[in-house]
């Protein structure tokens, strides 16, 4: 046994320049730490991310109360436990706030304790981070994932309003990751040479999670058009496919979808995906219906779930009661799991299983205010998942994912597994 001798939070840094919480957990094999991370386009059923407020410091986003929570009230209930406890220490944490959403300790103050809690339970047992969330989880662990790479950003990830958030490419063509995120990577440069031929250096601006956000590029058909023509100058034609993530509760307004200057009903909305899906290699959309939409959620299954990967985030949140909701309703066929949406290692463990019971696809994925810690790659195998979204292969927020999952295949070697265009087979029902 390594108990837990020592648990240290601070205010530091992500990606957009903003406060986050990290967390050292000290024990007699090291310290171990963890950062959480930050979403733009939160959802309203998320966990709360704690602020200070105080405008005289990062604009009110402060995160000093979330740290203060974590050295003041959580470290003393947890200095002595055996670090592989991971749910009996979730259940401390959550008892001590007490809150359905965290409102009391913040999400931002449980997880990254939660994380670095995982990190120290691995060491102490003598296994990697990703054979330790598989032993958590009850599996082997051997599947690396189908990357979902988001090269053109749009929304509130590129500071625009009532337009399509995410495009992404999937390398379903591969044999392996190590290739499959070389394809992307590929593609990604050829589409900087595009944009940058049709709109200059404004075409090739980086938004929040690595992608191009080139502001006069408005119409999603457009965009995509532009992404398969950088995925045929790469060479990889019909080996890359798309994912897309609307984020369309940020342009629902009074129960209609609005883009652009066009107005959509929940069901015209599906009936757009539909007729994208029909033009377009679109294999997956995520959020294509607001938080709240049931009907359209369950209409949008109904027609194109057989064949596209129907994926709820803001819809589930990580959250149980939503997930189970929407199984009982048939509103989707996928879950996108961010830990600091649900708040702790344990209850995201739990959020996966249900989906998996149910044969439905779980994609572990990262948030747009991102960090350095890579914690959802051995995630995202511990479970084996067989899908990432962790944005363009740019930045090194981003590439911290893509780049301990290189290391993780080589590990594994030859029992290393890649699904490729079966990502979704493993776990249908």
């Amino acid at each position: 046994m390594s108990n837990i001798k020592k648990i240290k939070a601070r205010e530091v840094l992500d990606s957009r320049g903003n406060p986050t919480v990290e967390v050292d957990v000290v024990t007699e094999n090291g310290i171990f730490r963890a950062i959480t991370h930050s979403g733009a386009s939160a959802g309203q059923h998320e966990a709360l991310e704690l602020r200070d407020n105080d405008k005289s410091r990062y604009l009110g986003k402060g995160t000093l109360k979330a740290v203060e929570n974590v050295n003041k009230i959580i470290a003393p209930k947890l200095i002595g436990l055996d670090p592989v406890a991971q749910e009996t220490i979730d259940n401390v944490m959550l008892k001590l706030d007490g809150t359905e959403n965290k409102d009391k300790l913040g999400a931002n103050a449980i997880l990254p304790v939660s994380m670095a809690v995982c990190k120290a339970g691995a060491a102490s047992k003598g296994l990697s981070l990703y054979e330790y969330v598989g032993e958590l989880y009850g599996i082997i662990p051997h599947m690396l994932p189908v990357p979902m790479c988001n090269v053109i950003n749009g929304g509130k990830h590129a500071g625009q309003e009532n337009s399509i958030q995410e495009h992404m490419l999937m390398p379903t063509g591969a044999k392996c990751f190590c290739e499959g995120i070389r394809m992307v990577s590929e593609s990604y440069h050829h589409l900087a040479k595009l944009l940058k031929e049709k709109f200059g250096a404004g075409g090739v601006l980086i938004g929040d999670e690595g992608g191009f956000a080139p502001a006069k590029m408005t119409l999603v058909e457009d965009r995509l058009e532009i992404m398969l023509k950088a995925v045929e100058n790469a060479g990889y034609e019909g080996l890359i496919k798309i994912a897309m993530d609307p984020a369309s509760s940020e342009f629902f307004y009074n129960g209609k979808y609005k883009i652009g200057k066009k107005s959509f009903s929940g069901g015209e909305m599906v009936d757009f995906y539909a007729d994208l899906c029909k033009k377009y290699p679109i294999i997956s959309i995520e959020d294509g219906l607001a938080e709240d939409d049931w009907k359209s959620w369950v209409l949008m299954t109904k027609k194109l779930g057989a064949k596209v990967q129907i994926v709820g985030d803001d819809l589930f949140v990580t959250n149980t009661k939503r997930i189970q909701k929407g199984i009982e309703l048939g509103a989707a066929n996928s879950v996108l799991i961010k830990l600091n949406q649900i708040g702790s290692v344990t209850e995201t463990l739990n959020s996966i299983k249900m989906a998996h019971d149910q044969g439905w696809t779980a994609v572990v994925s990262h948030r747009s205010g991102e960090t350095e810690d890579y914690f959802i790659a051995d995630l995202v195998v511990g479970i084996s998942a067989g899908q990432i979204k962790t944005g363009a292969p740019a930045r090194s927020d981003r590439n911290a994912k893509y780049n301990q999952l290189l290391r993780i295949e080589e590990e594994l070697g030859d029992k290393a597994e890649y699904p490729g265009i079966d990502f979704r087979l493993d776990h249908l029902a």
